[in-house]
């Protein structure tokens, strides 16, 4: 426990103004009650409430550096009547060596004994109930922010395994389509792979960053689109509507290009025919919608795959936004597929 309430300022202040006022308190009740004369009722209010100040002190700093876990109760009340009692001996001792000689004072002296330590014990009792509050309350604190750390630093790990898995899963395609290519057309092999290097050299540039800009995805999404022209030719159209006033707005880094490849897997592997991937970017409701649309044929099924992509998405996003339905999926009546991404904004 290194936070000590003495250690705020604001606290400090308002002990002071406590102690002046208190001390203030006993110096008008002991001069207009008691009709002693200033001196006495001035050095007996400062004695005593001096020596209860720096009892106060002491308690709250054993406090910060010890407190059983068990019998705390029980700890709390013999260190505040041992404190009292030492307060009410030395004031009593030193009070009655400075006025020996007022021997009406050193009567009240003696008959006020038992309620000046009373008084003290409530005082300081009520000082060590505060301090272990303070104390309780800071350690809660600090363990709620060491969980939430722990939290986000799990969060981060996951985040950068699911990122870093993507990356060979689209490779590993890559290359499968490079070594088909090299048996059928070497010279579009060989720029699959100038294309395909210059994607990887893109992406490693940009491998710590988790939020990147529209504009940035985009340029991105088309290297990618570049090298799936060279593996499938003609077949392969593309629509790209991006609207302007979405190129400023972010989105977690690599996220749209498995959704693409998702398109292009289910609109080309089963079909010899030419498809359109249709890719449409705008803003609505202060959440980025990005919608991938491309054709399937309900009677074939894809070939290969595991659904790797398109659930890695839904984790990240579920980790970045706690929201399970930002990416979402459905079939029109026209054999059209949707994918439909929503990115909140800050």
């Amino acid at each position: 426990m290194t936070n000590r309430p003495l250690a705020n300022k604001n606290i400090k202040r308002y002990a002071l103004a406590i102690f002046l006022a208190w001390s203030s308190v006993f110096v008008l009740l002991y001069y207009f009650t008691l009709n002693f004369n200033w001196y006495i009722s001035a050095a007996d209010s400062l004695v005593t409430n001096g020596l209860l100040a720096l009892a106060c002190m002491i308690l709250s700093n054993m406090l910060g550096y010890y407190q059983p876990k068990n019998e705390t109760i029980l700890f709390v009340l013999v260190i505040t009547l041992m404190l009292a009692g030492v307060i009410t001996f030395v004031s009593n001792v030193a009070l009655s060596y400075l006025f020996a000689e007022e021997l009406t004072y050193r009567s009240f002296l003696q008959l006020s004994l038992i309620l000046r330590f009373i008084i003290v014990f409530i005082f300081l009792a009520w000082c060590a109930v505060a301090n272990i509050l303070w104390y309780r309350l800071e350690e809660q604190s600090a363990s709620q922010e060491r969980l939430l750390i722990a939290q986000n630093l799990s969060k981060e790990a996951e985040l950068n395994k699911l990122r870093h898995q993507l990356q060979p899963h689209f490779l590993f395609n890559s290359l499968n389509s490079v070594y088909a290519l090299t048996i059928m057309n070497p010279t579009e092999a060989g720029n699959m792979i100038l294309k395909l290097a210059s994607f990887l050299r893109g992406n490693l540039k940009r491998d710590d960053e988790i939020w990147v800009k529209v504009e940035e995805e985009m340029e991105y999404i088309q290297l990618y689109l570049d090298i799936e022209k060279v593996r499938f030719s003609h077949r392969l159209n593309i629509e790209l509507k991006v609207a302007e006033e979405t190129l400023d707005l972010c989105l977690p880094g690599t996220l749209l290009q498995p959704i693409v490849e998702n398109a292009i897997k289910f609109g080309l592997y089963n079909t010899a025919a030419a498809i359109t991937i249709s890719i449409f970017v705008k803003v609505e409701n202060n959440r980025l919608v990005i919608t991938v649309q491309n054709p399937f044929d309900p009677e074939m099924r894809a070939t290969g795959g595991t659904g790797f992509g398109l659930s890695a998405i839904k984790r990240r996003l579920y980790l970045l936004f706690g929201d399970e339905q930002l990416l979402q999926t459905r079939a029109t009546e026209d054999n059209i597929y949707i994918t439909t991404l929503k990115i909140p904004q800050k």
